[in-house]
């Protein structure tokens, strides 16, 4: 069976938001139409037999522009402002898209205690079982308005982080963490038009680990480099994780049905794989490009036909 086949398998999944999935980028105000269809995908989930938890970035940026601010928030009192009145926000509008498929939701606010304290941590971990026992689909996020950066637990910092460790607390069987660019590239490919794209990781060491970037936008806190982190944390606990392009949320229903899209990082449990698979180099396929316009036939790029 092929390695993306057995996605179709997954039972207990975790989706991952981020701020610019959900949002427009040019006004930072909700994208309600994708909004309502992620809903609608999340419920097709829900119905096919999945178990869903959702992780949902978007709480600061909402709530900055609901106080009004012309820009993100910088110091750490109107950010957790913006927190508290975004997550209520936030949380009204996933509830009414919700409620259309008579779907319950649960909102969890955590905060890195929630995970690193033994105590907490079975908490935690009992209140989840019990939301999904009961078929509610619990909402995630960190709990900005008072997390606080102390030294025994810390802020998650990004919700790639939290998610990851989300899907090792509740013993996911598949992270998708939906971004905006379609996986991960040995470099930038913004600034780098030869970077080749990653199809799959069997291994992070240190090259894949330089391959990380910062946040590629205004209202993220989270880049390719915590989205790495992440995934060591996902694959080290048992979860295969993807990174896709959130810009169609429909992409989603793609990885469920095993095709080949984003970057897929492969769990601890996957033994017979040892190789990451990167696309072929730019220059090859402008090689065979121009091959295919001089002698009017078709050429074979890694086993498949280019026309």
């Amino acid at each position: 069976m092929q390695i993306r086949e057995k996605l179709k398998d997954k039972r207990r999944i975790v989706i991952k938001v981020g701020t610019s999935t959900i949002t427009y980028e040019k006004t930072g105000n909700i994208n309600l139409d994708k909004l309502e269809k992620f809903v609608r995908v999340l419920i097709n989930l829900l119905n096919s037999g999945k178990e869903v938890i959702v992780v949902s970035s978007g709480s600061i940026a909402i709530g900055r522009k609901v106080l009004g601010l012309d820009a993100m928030p910088t110091e750490d009192a109107e950010k957790k402002a913006c927190a508290a009145v975004g997550q209520g926000r936030l949380m009204m509008i996933y509830e009414k898209f919700f409620a259309e498929y008579s779907q319950l939701t649960a909102q969890m606010l955590l905060t890195k205690e929630s995970i690193s304290d033994e105590e907490c941590r079975v908490n935690a971990r009992n209140a989840f079982d019990e939301l999904i026992r009961r078929h509610v689909v619990p909402i995630v996020n960190e709990n900005d308005a008072i997390a606080v950066n102390e030294e025994m637990y810390g802020i998650f910092g990004d919700n790639d982080t939290m998610a990851a460790q989300v899907a090792e607390l509740i013993d996911a069987d598949l992270l998708i963490l939906m971004s905006d660019i379609e996986g991960l590239y040995t470099d930038d490919p913004r600034t780098n038009p030869g970077a080749r794209f990653v199809h799959t990781v069997a291994t992070i060491d240190e090259d894949l680990e330089g391959m990380g970037k910062g946040a590629g936008t205004d209202g993220g806190t989270g880049g390719m480099r915590t989205k790495i982190e992440a995934a060591k944390i996902a694959t080290q606990a048992g979860a295969d994780m993807i990174i896709a392009n959130g810009a169609n949320i429909y992409t989603i229903n793609d990885i469920m049905a095993g095709k080949k899209v984003g970057t897929l990082f492969l769990s601890k449990e996957h033994t017979d794989i040892t190789e990451n698979e990167l696309s072929p180099e730019v220059p090859h396929y402008r090689r065979a490009t121009k091959r295919v316009k001089k002698e009017g036939s078709k050429a074979m790029i890694g086993g498949s036909e280019y026309v």
